[in-house]
């Protein structure tokens, strides 16, 4: 008896042939160069979406990319706090973390978030392996010093925030090693000082520091926003760095979005050749914004960059 397909009236042979034939050149270009990718937002808490993202990242490694996953984990930290009766508190968006709060977030991001992408890129096909900055010495940390502005002519005030780090140095040995035997670095935003306390990093800051240390060719920021919007709320790509300045001083790019076009900007400005701000609430951006003319977010090139 003969087999049965059914067949979406909206794909035809000839238009899944002109997605596959547009993906070719991308697929060339980029080939055995390293592309990091900050996994967060809706597409890290919706079931969907992570299936789709990890089915994005295997199919990257597979067709000769070189990838690195630097994932956050926010919401399952407030989660798990609240569960055990914690209270959190916020200074400037960032999260007062004592010690009890740091071994919460350790168990979480290096644990329980880390362990869950791993198995999802191994389900489809990949071969991912999990890590923290402490492992092999890969992220130095230095505690991050907030300044809370203080009377008029006076000195502004330090507050401590406990164990909020920011990046101090990186030492790409074990991620090269990982991407020359063909696996998956999937990193979670932990890094140590040295004196050998813990510190909790943010995940943007760190993948845009590893794209530098990695020479990446392309850093990926998922969000849960289009990307930069004009003021009509159209998106914007294709931005270089002077532009973005404009935007910033015109308004235009303000509030949370401003971190992470700085992130990307820092990127640029250390090597990397293009940052990307895309929409992770759409099934498959990563592919679409890597292997489509149009992408699906903000492109902003750096020097001799194009897609």
């Amino acid at each position: 008896m003969p087999s049965i397909h059914a067949t979406d009236p909206n794909t035809s042979p000839e238009l899944t042939a002109r997605v596959l034939i547009e993906a070719l050149p991308y697929i060339r270009r980029f080939r055995g160069r390293t592309i990091v990718v900050k996994f967060g937002g809706n597409a890290m808490v919706d079931e969907a979406l992570k299936v789709a993202f990890a089915r994005d990242i295997v199919l990257m490694r597979l067709v000769g990319f070189r990838v690195v996953v630097v994932h956050g984990g926010g919401p399952q930290i407030g989660k798990l706090l609240s569960r055990i009766g914690k209270e959190t508190e916020f200074v400037q968006g960032m999260r007062v973390t004592d010690a009890e709060t740091m071994d919460v977030v350790e168990m979480v991001l290096g644990g329980l978030v880390n362990k869950e992408i791993v198995n999802l890129l191994n389900a489809q096909g990949g071969r991912a392996v999990g890590l923290t900055g402490k492992d092999g010495g890969l992220i130095r940390a230095r505690k991050l010093a907030i300044e809370q502005p203080g009377p008029e002519n006076q000195v502004p005030e330090i507050i401590d925030i406990g164990h909020v780090g920011e990046v101090a140095g990186i030492n790409p040995a074990v991620v090269e090693l990982l991407e020359s035997g063909e696996l998956i670095p999937v990193i979670a935003p932990i890094g140590v000082d040295d004196e050998g306390t813990s510190y909790n990093i943010n995940a943007d800051l760190v993948a845009g520091k590893m794209a530098e240390v990695l020479s990446a060719e392309k850093l990926l920021l998922l969000t849960n926003t289009p990307g930069v919007l004009d003021q009509g709320g159209n998106l914007l790509t294709g931005l270089t760095p002077r532009d973005v300045e404009g935007l910033i001083a015109a308004g235009t790019i303000a509030g949370g979005m401003l971190p992470k076009i700085r992130c990307a900007l820092e990127a640029v400005a250390g090597g990397v050749r293009a940052a990307h701000i895309i929409d992770g609430r759409v099934p498959h951006a990563v592919l679409l914004e890597l292997f489509t003319d149009r992408g699906v977010g903000t492109l902003i090139k750096g020097s001799g960059s194009g897609r």
